[in-house]
């Protein structure tokens, strides 16, 4: 089964982007996944294909209109399409690594780039928009959000990375960071391999990568080691 994704956006031409090439783009090439872009401007409803207009109430920059938008996102998601709506936001609930793993078991999404100083509010709440943020930063719209959403989810399809158990031991899924990895040569301006990955105790190895795990965690992200222990009941 195909996951479908669609990118409302004035800037059709981004697409794919990075995510036509490595592992996104081989499983795009495969039909593992597909991907559309509609361009919000070819829903304006006057000549000059308008999409914005001033704030009400005053204050800077533009806002994307209401209409223009419902009308493009009705034409690619209409009634009865059973992939969630996002819009790209810095105001949007956390992308995480749970929501993606949920993603990439649905039918796909649609995905609406915003630009300007923000969306009308009212094509938000009439269409069902999830607003998402990537990031507590503000970028110039949503396209490269979007891409980092895409690129997050269809690695996580089947078939798309080589070994299954490589998505399953990255940071967050387990609610710490990732241990740290090491490979050949044995020895490098002489740094050496940690003895114990040498041993060839599995056991051992996995108590070391476990202990590597919480201790980045604790050291570089301490709101999600708070979680973690919270959740172990620590």
């Amino acid at each position: 089964m195909t996951w479908n994704a669609t990118v409302l956006t004035l800037y059709p031409e981004m697409f794919p982007g990075p995510l036509g090439v490595s592992l996104a783009g081989r499983a795009l090439e495969a039909g593992t996944w597909s991907l559309m872009t509609e361009q919000i401007r070819d829903h304006a409803l006057d000549k000059h294909r308008s999409v914005d207009d001033t704030p009400a109430g005053g204050g800077p920059g533009m806002v994307m209109r209401a209409d223009v938008l419902a009308r493009a996102i009705d034409a690619v998601a209409p009634e009865g399409d059973p992939r969630p709506k996002f819009l790209m936001s810095p105001r949007g609930r956390p992308l995480t690594q749970g929501l993606v793993r949920d993603l990439s078991s649905g039918p796909g999404a649609v995905l609406v780039c915003g630009r300007f100083e923000g969306v009308d509010e009212r094509v938000i709440e009439a269409r069902g928009l999830t607003e998402l943020s990537v990031g507590d930063y503000v970028l110039s719209g949503g396209e490269v959000a979007a891409m980092v959403v895409l690129d997050a989810v269809v690695r996580l399809l089947p078939g798309v990375m080589g070994a299954e158990a490589s998505g399953t031991e990255e940071s967050f899924e387990t609610g710490l960071l990732e241990y740290p990895h090491y490979t050949r040569p044995a020895e490098w301006e002489g740094r050496t391999i940690p003895e114990v990955l040498s041993s060839g105790h599995h056991g051992r190895i996995e108590a070391w990568r476990r202990d590597e795990a919480e201790r980045l965690t604790r050291e570089r992200r301490p709101d999600l080691w708070a979680r973690h222990r919270g959740r172990d009941g620590d």
